[in-house]
């Protein structure tokens, strides 16, 4: 048993991260040197989501063969994500008040170093001025190849969204563009299973980089703030995500071991972003409409960040709190409804968690934004659990909506996740209806 644990991916994961923490312990330069494999890793896997995104939505229009379907998907995701937000930016809030992680401290921001801020401030302002123009306006590409290089997801489902309606209105001409997109699907997703194979190198590498440099004793900084983060990011799992999806008649555990080996490598590399290709598949694979995957899961990268807001208003909190800053009932509201915002734009931002709570502070005149200074050495930390808990609040979501639309095989999704042996799905093999016409790659040739 031992043995086919150990062949299997999640085993090797597993294995590759343990093997990270002894060799950062002992050889904490050899460690460090070993950053590469981990940022070699997510470099591969973010080469091809463009494409991947681009090939599923694309399909997943097609395949919906009804525009007003795939206008309800996206306005009830949209409400969906906006309602769940607000919960997680209120519960960020709330365990920040009642248990005062910040409290004590007591911090002279005049005493802070700011010079490390200089790159995230910079990054901060442009998040800050962007305003519902410049919000659109960043949206459209430059041009249509634009979209794929700059590895903006929502720049890509633009063009995806466009492409994928331009083809369903023109009906049966567009059957063998549909049935080409079809393939190179398949042909990428092909790729994606090489280079998964390479996870545990990046695991690795990834571990024994920060255990080398930070070493494990650097979770003691902070440390109430980082376990109140981790406590406030499994509560919001376990109840309030696990009570939506049980009242679609799922369970979050089950749920939790079905993605257990994508969540060890988001774990390990802090980057959900790692595994959206393969989140995705499994997810059909669950009975999850391909339509409704390739709508809601790129879409949520962007709008339906859980763990990051529960991070926002925390943070906020807990340095308001370590340097004594009072805050009214007016600056709470304010954090509550900038952060509801800025939060929008986190995904594809360098630096994305410490950018945009410097451009939420500069709005709150009462906090001082030096303070961002003290949570700059835990964000890797903190980093795990954001990543982790943004991943199965989109996967939730999709699961959540696709329920809302029909567009789920309950029997099927629940025999998935008892890990009982199921056929491939009819959506899994190439085949592509168009507006009732039925096409295969093959018939490219």
């Amino acid at each position: 048993m031992v043995s086919k644990l150990f062949k299997s991916l999640f085993g090797q994961v597993v294995l590759a991260l343990i093997g990270g923490i002894i060799i950062g312990l002992f050889w904490p330069d050899f460690g460090q040197n070993l950053k590469p494999l981990g940022d070699g890793f997510i470099k591969l896997i973010k080469m091809i989501i463009p494409v991947i995104v681009f090939c599923v939505v694309v399909q997943g229009i097609c395949g919906a063969s009804d525009l007003k379907k795939v206008g309800s998907v996206g306005v009830k995701a949209i409400i969906y994500f906006e309602v769940v937000t607000t919960i997680a930016l209120l519960l960020g809030l709330v365990l920040a008040l009642v248990v005062q992680p910040g409290a004590g401290m007591n911090i002279d921001p005049s005493n802070l170093d700011a010079s490390s801020l200089s790159g995230y401030m910079a990054n901060a302002g442009k998040v800050k001025e962007t305003g519902f123009a410049e919000f659109i306006m960043k949206l459209i590409p430059a041009t249509a190849v634009s979209a794929f290089t700059s590895g903006d997801v929502l720049q890509v489902l633009l063009i995806s969204v466009t492409f994928g309606c331009a083809l369903l209105l023109i009906g049966e001409k567009g059957a063998p563009v549909v049935a080409l997109v079809a393939s190179l699907s398949d042909a990428f997703f092909k790729c994606m299973s090489f280079f998964i194979r390479l996870a545990p190198l990046g695991v690795l590498g990834a571990i024994a980089f920060t255990v080398g440099k930070y070493g494990i004793g650097s979770l003691k900084q902070l440390a109430l703030l980082v376990l109140l983060f981790y406590g406030a990011v499994i509560f919001f799992v376990l109840v309030v995500l696990g009570g939506i999806l049980r009242a679609s008649g799922l369970s979050i555990f089950k749920l939790i071991r079905y993605l257990r080996e994508e969540l060890v490598v988001v774990l390990a590399t802090t980057s959900s972003d790692s595994v959206l290709p393969q989140i995705m598949k499994k997810l059909e694979h669950m009975g999850i409409k391909k339509s409704t995957v390739g709508l809601v899961i790129p879409t949520g990268y962007s709008f339906n960040l859980d763990a990051f807001s529960i991070y926002l208003t925390m943070a906020a909190l807990f340095i308001a709190q370590a340097t004594n800053t009072h805050l009214s009932m007016g600056d709470l509201a304010a954090i509550l409804a900038i952060a509801l915002v800025t939060s929008k734009g986190a995904h594809g931002v360098p630096g994305s968690a410490i950018v945009i709570l410097a451009a939420t502070l500069t709005t709150i005149p009462a906090i001082p934004v030096v303070g961002l200074v003290l949570v700059l050495s835990i964000d890797w930390f903190i980093g795990i659990a954001r990543a982790l808990g943004n991943l199965l609040g989109n996967c939730v979501a999709t699961v959540v909506i696709a329920s809302w639309e029909r567009d789920i095989d309950k029997v099927r999704a629940r025999a998935v996740l008892n890990g009982e042996s199921v056929a491939p799905l009819v959506e899994e093999n190439p085949v592509i209806e168009l507006m009732g016409v039925t096409v295969k790659p093959a018939q490219l040739g």
